[in-house]
């Protein structure tokens, strides 16, 4: 079993998309060189923890050299589980690849030994947050790359008119609420005042 684990592989791709910056982040860019600084998000740690797999996500999940037990475009449900030929019914949500690539190769046994699987994660739709209120575009959006608040209020097209720019709120999934004032980070931009934001967060303009 440990030999037939040894040569399995395992490749990760996370497929993200370029996203086009609103008003409200070249007006941050402009006050951050007027201030003669370079403003910029916290700098991610050096060892960030593995992805891990999310409900609605799109899997690619290729046995080599063996198509009837390869699987592309595979969705995981709302209940985090996948349905694969021979492997059937597979807790996915809350794993990394690798460990989800094991739990395949447990499930292939004993009618299949020694197979290379590959797992790939083609699409991440588990992370996300949303901006509401008043924006051009308010909508959920996908978190592919870290995000932070002025990034996310970008992304849904800048304030709107008459929008309380010095009062948009963060809420977490917890119930912890942070508060962003846009036109203190203009006077003195700062990577603490315009923090980073983690999936499930709501954004919220008034």
């Amino acid at each position: 079993m440990k030999s037939s684990l040894q040569r399995i592989g395992v490749t990760v791709v996370l497929v993200g998309g370029c996203v086009a910056l609103g008003d409200a982040q070249r007006a941050a860019s402009k006050a951050s060189e007027s201030s003669g600084r370079l403003v910029s998000a916290p700098s991610a740690p050096a060892v960030a923890p593995e992805y891990r797999i999310g409900p609605e996500d799109i899997l690619d999940i290729v046995v080599w050299g063996n198509l009837d037990l390869t699987s592309r475009g595979v969705q995981v449900r709302p209940d985090g589980r996948i349905s694969l030929p021979v492997a059937n019914d597979l807790q996915a949500a809350g794993l990394t690849p690798i460990e989800l690539r094991d739990a395949i190769t447990k499930g292939l046994e004993p009618q299949f030994h020694d197979q290379q699987v590959y797992v790939t994660v083609r699409e991440v739709n588990s992370m996300w947050v949303s901006v509401v209120g008043k924006v051009r575009t308010p909508n959920r959006f996908p978190m592919r790359s870290p995000l932070t608040v002025l990034e996310a209020i970008a992304m849904a097209g800048g304030f709107a008119d008459y929008a309380h720019r010095d009062r948009v709120t963060v809420l977490r999934r917890d119930g912890i609420k942070l508060t962003f004032n846009y036109d203190e980070f203009v006077k003195a931009p700062s990577a603490k005042l315009n923090f980073p934001l983690e999936s499930g967060d709501q954004v919220i303009v008034p």
